[in-house]
């Protein structure tokens, strides 16, 4: 049986602030404690979350023209990624690792969306990097967060994501 990779990017956020969802690779909290005693099945259900996740906010933004470029830029700055995901999932790690190393994001063989083309790759990796954690944040408030008492999690999740889109539309806003 192949063994499934860990999501890791070396900047996990549960362990060192208490998240309850990882700013590096997105696993919840309990996910990256009992990583190590997952069978190859529950790994890859926590991957396929994660990259449907990456997937749904990166494709809005972003397109990946080539695929040997990427990869290359990965392997130059040594940041993992799982060849078995989409690419979109590469693409992620390079901007969560390697943002501040890029010059031009063509070299990567990706190039951002007319909407978001405007944006310096920093806020742009920002903005990336807040909408899947908040995306992520509301799958963990539906599925795992228990209420208490009597405020409702989900509720609290929407206001900060109504808050973050705002947030969203102003970085927008000021880039044009």
């Amino acid at each position: 049986m192949t063994q499934v990779k860990t999501p890791c990017l070396g900047i996990c956020s549960t362990s060192s602030l208490g998240d309850a969802v990882c700013r590096g690779c997105k696993r919840y909290s309990f996910e990256v404690i009992h990583w190590n005693s997952y069978d190859a099945q529950a790994k890859s259900a926590v991957l396929k979350r994660i990259e449907k996740l990456n997937i749904q906010i990166l494709e809005n933004k972003l397109r990946i023209f080539s695929l040997p470029n990427l990869k290359s830029g990965l392997e130059q700055f040594q940041i993992p990624f799982d060849e078995s995901l989409s690419p979109y999932c590469w693409l992620h790690n390079l901007l969560k690792k390697g943002h501040q190393r890029i010059d031009k994001l063509e070299e990567y063989g990706v190039y951002a969306l007319a909407e978001y083309a405007g944006l310096s790759l920093r806020d742009l990796s920002e903005l990336i990097d807040r909408e899947i954690l908040v995306l992520c944040e509301a799958h963990h408030a539906r599925y795992f967060t228990l209420d208490r008492g009597g405020e409702n999690a989900a509720d609290t999740l929407s206001n900060r994501l109504s808050d973050e889109m705002s947030d969203s539309d102003d970085v927008l806003e000021n880039a044009s």
